[in-house]
């Protein structure tokens, strides 16, 4: 029998505000920050403490909403979760449930069958909680992390299969890094994705019963632990058996899942009002303001570089999945001179420079080639000041020193020779000290002529122009 799985995510993520979400507690690096330097009584639960809820939080979660085409709805309600967190002092979240900030929006994915659109069903605002760190046996509560703003995104269980999950993802985490929400680095749990998983014979209808695999923080995590629950669940049920609804986890070492707990419903959390905080209140003139400051979203970027550059569909998705190398090549593109075409410095940077990054294993913030600098050497070589074999050296100066493309070219006596006298006069000289070579050439050994091109590019010291030396090698050659 085969089986459909079917799929929907749950993906919580941190909003990249300065304070918490109901207190003005600042929001530190729950990795490198010393343990609970960052609590006060309304994050640490405290009898009596009032929560606020943070203006610029939801500003934020509104950003999302529009861009993921979400209904922006104009009253939502704080609920209390009530569930025991032991990482949460108080005992229960404050989240939304019944009336969330945001229903009913989309994304468009890219699939091995062609774009496909998944729904997403609602966007809301709640706290996160702290962390816990188990040492011989024995629980350390750390509180820095107990109140930063999350926002839950909740797709439809409409994708089939663990790339599809993946793609939806990767779209979601590169929208919020353009939305300027929320840093994207995973590995310090900024996002954390649950995956509901189930399967279905394949042509039915009928949902399966899900299992729901938590606190996976990482696109590879994300995609083994889909592929094995569906390959798990198939088997169950192909050996007559019968899945159970349970809360899992994900074994890294051991590439697994396994049971943590029996999957609650909504009822057994016991969700009212938050009695402290009253409905939130989103007007018209609130919304306008915040969609007016919306960026350009990957997506219609990747339109534009396509149509206003011109560029190749690779090229394009290869610039636009990050902001800031999308926002490089536009700078090093609008310091650049007229002969340097988008094309080219596409090439530039997909090829040299992203090859000295992931060598360095550094991200294009911190490197030294600033977008002025690789504009200067693109400009170089479209001049026609330096070849390409003289560029990627000069390249590798800028890369360690930051020096100025110019400048090295300059000191090092760099410059490309375009002397038609003085690359005949090398061409001459070559096929002079070669006469073999030549008489294979001429005897219809064609590739011949690349080595003797070679040679006499070594005599040039890499910097005769390549076009006239090729011209003037089988005009020689010829003759």
């Amino acid at each position: 029998m085969k089986f459909e799985p079917v799929i929907g995510l749950e993906v919580h993520v941190e909003l990249a505000t300065e304070s918490k979400m109901f207190c003005g507690c600042a929001v530190v690096d729950s990795v490198e920050a010393e343990p609970n330097i960052a609590v006060c009584p309304v994050c640490s639960g405290m009898p009596g403490a009032l929560p606020v809820a943070n203006e610029r939080a939801i500003e934020y979660a509104m950003r999302v909403g529009m861009a993921l085409g979400c209904k922006i709805e104009p009253i939502s309600i704080f609920a209390r979760k009530n569930y025991f967190y032991p990482d949460m002092p108080k005992a229960y979240q404050i989240s939304q449930f019944e009336e969330p900030l945001a229903t009913n929006g989309k994304m468009l994915i890219e699939t091995e069958n062609g774009e496909k659109i998944v729904r997403v069903l609602r966007a809301h605002l709640e706290e996160d909680a702290g962390k816990l760190t188990h040492i011989n046996g024995a629980s350390l509560v750390d509180l820095n992390r107990a109140g930063v703003p999350l926002l839950e995104i909740v797709s439809q269980p409409d994708m089939h299969s663990a790339t599809e999950a993946r793609a939806y993802a990767e779209n979601l985490r590169n929208i919020l890094r353009y939305l300027g929400v929320n840093s994207g680095d995973m590995e310090k749990g900024v996002i954390r994705f649950e995956a509901n998983i189930s399967v279905r014979p394949e042509g039915t209808e009928k949902l399966g019963t899900r299992t729901e695999v938590k606190n996976l923080n990482s696109f590879r995590a994300m995609e083994d632990a889909i592929n094995y629950e569906i390959a798990r669940q198939s088997k169950v049920i192909e050996e007559g058996g019968k899945v159970d609804q349970v809360t899992m986890g994900w074994d890294e070492a051991k590439s697994q899942t396994y049971t943590m707990r029996g999957k609650e419903d909504s009822h057994d959390y016991r969700y009212f009002p938050e009695p402290d905080l009253p409905p939130l209140k989103i007007d018209d003139a609130w919304q306008e303001r915040v969609r007016a400051e919306l960026p350009e979203l990957p997506r219609a970027k990747l339109e534009r570089f396509l149509a206003e550059f011109n560029l190749s569909e690779y090229d394009a998705k290869v610039l636009v999945a990050d902001k800031t190398i999308a926002e490089y090549f536009e700078s090093a593109l609008e310091k650049a001179t007229q002969k340097v075409t988008p094309k080219m410095l596409a090439n530039w940077m997909t090829g040299e420079l992203f090859a000295r990054m992931n060598q360095a294993e550094i991200g294009i913030k911190d490197i030294k080639v600033t977008p002025e600098a690789l504009a200067e050497l693109v400009t170089l070589v479209a001049e026609g000041e330096i070849n390409k074999k003289t560029a990627k050296e000069v390249l590798a100066e800028v890369f360690k020193s930051g020096k100025s493309p110019k400048v090295i070219v300059k000191d090092g006596g760099l410059a490309q020779v375009s002397d038609s006298e003085l690359i005949a006069g090398l061409v001459s000289t070559v096929i002079n000290a070669h006469p073999d070579e030549v008489t294979s050439y001429r005897s219809g050994k064609e590739g011949v002529a690349n080595w003797l091109f070679g040679q006499v590019m070594r005599e040039a010291r890499g910097r005769a122009n390549p076009q006239i030396l090729r011209e003037e090698l089988m005009r020689q050659l010829a003759a």
